[in-house]
């Protein structure tokens, strides 16, 4: 392929004069003279306009599973927009892509999960869980059953629903949110919520507090709980298997639907096709989108339940919520590819057999670093806890300092990795080599060993002592 012979300095101040970026701060951006301009990719590498290679830590944004340079899904998408480039999912039509898709998600699912709604975006898709879920307990004669319960620090999406149903409270002050009928119940965060307590006590603690919430608010009023197996912008918190089980059991109790938001977890990055078949729970409603078409093109999916979905039949008035790009065919057809893909190379076993494991051993391994309270792996997700002194959960000043400097180290060392508060948080695509794992670790290593002094003045300790041998900066 040709690459392109990009005006990279023009480009910046374009981006500076019209481009609005995402979830960022346009003031640093004007700062900076414009954004980091990403121009190609491989693998698991991207390259910026300058030249500079950078091991995607982050899969893009937690979705380029399959890697990049996929030609097949490229000449998928070409057959398909010179057959049918775009139709819509109203006016009793639908395309063959589109069907097709739904049919295979419904066989990934399996069980009662056999009906599929498209959207464009993971955001969209949990916008679709909020209507629906009221909009069946309407259908059951049951109309005051619309609070949805969700989790402190849990990530929905960024539409005005999606963000309401999140539990990220820097989100809630802009734009008046939430929005009414949504409640928020503690996290399973027990690095940071339950230090010192017994795992699995915990877990039961914190699962009870949806029990609390429900009957606090009456379980006649409450429509569904909705949250991550795994949360992943929240900083990659991994309950106890308890937890989930005890979720369910509460649920069932008191009739309430479950809602699985898998669209991190899902299409194998903890090692199984979704995160509630990793935990071992039966979700009613499911939102999926990133690993659904590895990022390729934008498409969600909602998948519904059988008795919900009779229940809509029972009546003849329209489910009155869609898109124009509900099922885009061209999108569906990626995604359809992009599913193929992942079998034939059996990528959600090399999760769960090979990559992970490496990927578990060799993040494992910065445990013993003197900034690393904790490290958490499942599949390909992981996490670093940064602490101002080893042994506690202690952060560096007010928190919330220690997680850029370390993240932007690791960037300029040729790794992209995100920083959530003091939480370094990667996952990587599924096709990620060993070698490329331990280069991430060895990266990761020498940006904490670099951090070392930036930091300690903020947490007012003497810099701890770096491993024999260690060197900052290196």
């Amino acid at each position: 392929m040709n690459r392109r012979n990009y005006n990279v300095s023009e480009l910046r101040r374009l981006d500076v004069a019209h481009h609005l970026p995402a979830q960022s701060s346009y003031r640093l951006q004007q700062q900076m003279g414009g954004s980091r301009i990403i121009t190609r990719a491989e693998g698991s590498t991207v390259w910026d306009a300058e030249g500079n290679a950078i091991l995607d830590g982050m899969a893009g944004l937690w979705c380029v599973d399959i890697g990049y340079g996929r030609a097949e899904l490229a000449d998928v998408a070409r057959e398909q927009m010179l057959e049918l480039p775009y139709y819509n999912s109203f006016f009793r039509t639908a395309t063959a892509p589109a069907v097709e898709l739904a049919a295979k998600l419904a066989s990934l699912h399996g069980g009662a999960l056999q009906h599929i709604f498209f959207n464009t975006s993971g955001s969209e898709s949990n916008d679709t869980v909020l209507r629906l879920v009221r909009y069946y307990w309407a259908l059951k004669g049951q109309p005051e059953r619309s609070i949805i319960i969700s989790r402190h620090n849990a990530y929905h999406g960024s539409t005005v629903a999606g963000a309401s149903l999140g539990g990220m409270s820097f989100m809630h002050v802009q734009g008046g949110l939430p929005i009414p009928g949504i409640e928020h119940i503690m996290q399973p965060y027990h690095f940071g919520d339950g230090f010192g307590e017994d795992p699995e006590e915990f877990a039961l603690r914190a699962a009870d507090a949806l029990e609390e919430r429900i009957l606090a608010i009456g379980a006649d009023k409450v429509a569904a709980f909705i949250g991550e197996p795994v949360q992943g912008a929240g900083g990659v918190i991994i309950p106890h298997r308890a937890y989930w089980q005890r979720i369910e059991a509460i649920c069932r109790k008191y009739g309430v639907l479950i809602v699985s938001d898998e669209v991190i977890c899902g299409f194998g990055r903890l090692g199984r096709w979704f995160g509630y078949q990793h935990f071992g729970f039966t979700p009613d409603i499911v939102s999926m989108a990133k690993g659904l078409s590895s990022g390729y093109l934008p498409i969600s999916a909602t998948a519904v339940s059988h008795e919900i979905v009779e229940t809509l039949r029972a009546t003849d008035d329209d489910f009155v919520h869609g898109y124009t790009y509900s099922g885009h065919p061209v999108a569906a057809a990626v995604a359809l590819r992009n599913i193929e893909i992942m079998e034939r190379e059996a990528l959600v076993d090399r999760v769960a057999d090979d990559a992970g494991p490496h990927f578990a051993e060799a993040i494992g391994a910065l445990a013993d670093h003197p900034l690393v309270g904790e490290v958490r792996t499942l599949g390909l997700i992981g996490a670093i806890e940064l602490v101002a002194e080893k042994g506690t959960n202690r952060r560096h000043g007010k928190g919330g300092a220690a997680g850029p400097v370390v993240r932007d180290a690791c960037i300029a060392r040729g790794l992209m990795v995100r920083a959530i508060r003091d939480t370094i948080v990667m996952c990587p695509p599924f096709v990620i080599t060993h070698e490329e794992i331990d280069r991430m670790a060895a990266i990761i290593r020498a940006a904490l060993d670099e951090a070392v002094g930036t930091l300690a003045h903020l947490a007012g300790l003497p810099p701890p002592q770096l491993l024999e041998g260690a060197q900052p900066g290196l």
